[in-house]
């Protein structure tokens, strides 16, 4: 984000810059300088979350099936969608701290070796502004506790 401030100001720093001499000649003096547009801070791309949620094999069916989520302002067809997007609030950005709650299970981590049911989701969409597309299911600790940390985002399986 703060590459994009930066960029922003100085795009609009060389804008103004160029416009000085036009206005300096036809008044004898500069203008008074302008607030600058800052287009990151006024919730702009940077901050969309618009996702696809696919459930299948939940053993839920009013669980299983294809939900909108928007946040900021909350809307779509996701049934618990406030909720999902306090969570993800929760989650923080995706630069923070490898918080990536998308982020696959890393090559070679230690997982218990338990199932946790056939459910699978995939989340498609933007998440602050970042792409997603992942995966998830139930099939060993890791990945039973990486479905976990998003719901409500997704269903409650169990």
């Amino acid at each position: 984000m703060l590459r994009r401030l930066t960029l922003t100001a100085v795009t609009s720093f060389a804008v103004l810059s160029a416009a000085a001499p036009a206005a300096t000649a036809a008044t004898g003096h500069l203008p008074l300088p302008l607030p600058l547009p800052v287009p990151a801070l006024q919730g702009d791309d940077a901050r969309t979350t618009e996702l696809t949620v696919t459930v299948l094999d939940s053993g839920d069916r009013a669980a299983d099936g294809v939900y909108e989520l928007k946040c900021s302002p909350v809307g779509g067809s996701h049934p618990v969608a406030q909720h999902a997007c306090d969570r993800l609030a929760e989650l923080g950005e995706p630069a923070d701290d490898g918080k990536d709650p998308f982020r696959p299970v890393p090559t070679g981590a230690m997982c218990t070796q338990q199932f946790g049911g056939s459910a699978t989701a995939r989340v498609t969409g933007t998440w602050h502004g970042q792409r997603v597309d992942a995966a998830f299911d139930r099939t060993d600790g890791c990945e039973i506790a990486r479905w976990n940390n998003l719901r409500p985002v997704l269903p409650n399986v169990r």
